[in-house]
């Protein structure tokens, strides 16, 4: 075929022709979606960033305990012992004989008695404390029941007697408080061949 029969309105289409360009909707929707892509990819960055710092404080909240932990309680042991010290020195003032009369031995347990409250006020300042659970309700935290007395003279449950105070070591217990702790008599049962016991009416 020769260049006299092509149509004269013939365009040859080239093989890297252009594609056609895009018009504005599309290209909103491309951004729009690709806006929509990065807030997704911020948003969990952030929460990323959020969990791992919330971590960090957990870490940082937890050592501080722990070194105040350590700060306070390391010399547990020996203010357990320094307790039993103190215990054994008010043993003492009490085991003293009375004075009756003698300056000399009135004068030793007013010493005693003197050295006694300057080694608790030295403990106290330390952070040790003792306290004396009679009259107190018996609490397994803090006292240990040695033995039980029949009375009518204490609620049941209630601290009768103390044979060791309590000591403390900045709110956490160093030794309990061996104590010993009121219960209610017994009810006596009403003797083989005695008559119907009275009810008594508690409704009126």
């Amino acid at each position: 075929m020769s260049t006299s029969d092509i149509p004269p309105d013939f365009e040859a289409e080239s093989p890297g022709a252009a594609a056609p360009e895009p018009t504005p909707d599309d290209l909103m929707a491309a951004a729009t979606a690709k806006i929509t892509e990065l807030e997704a990819a911020l948003l969990e960055m952030k929460d990323r960033w959020m969990r791992a710092e919330a971590e960090t404080q957990n870490v940082r909240t937890r050592m501080r305990r722990d070194v105040d932990d350590a700060r306070q309680y390391a010399v547990q042991g020996f203010a357990r012992d320094v307790a039993e010290a103190a215990e054994n020195l008010k043993r003492g003032i009490d085991a003293m004989p009375a004075a009756g009369g003698n300056e000399a031995i009135e004068r030793l347990r007013e010493g005693f008695i003197g050295v006694e409250r300057s080694f608790i006020g030295l403990l106290e300042r330390n952070g040790i404390k003792r306290e004396d659970p009679t009259g107190a309700t018996f609490d397994p935290n803090l006292h240990q029941a040695m033995a039980e007395q029949e009375t009518t003279d204490h609620p049941p449950g209630t601290v009768i007697q103390a044979w060791s105070q309590a000591w403390t070591l900045n709110g956490r217990l160093l030794r309990p408080a061996m104590v010993v702790v009121a219960k209610a008599p017994a009810v006596a049962l009403p003797e083989s061949g005695a008559g119907p016991a009275q009810t008594i009416n508690t409704t009126a």
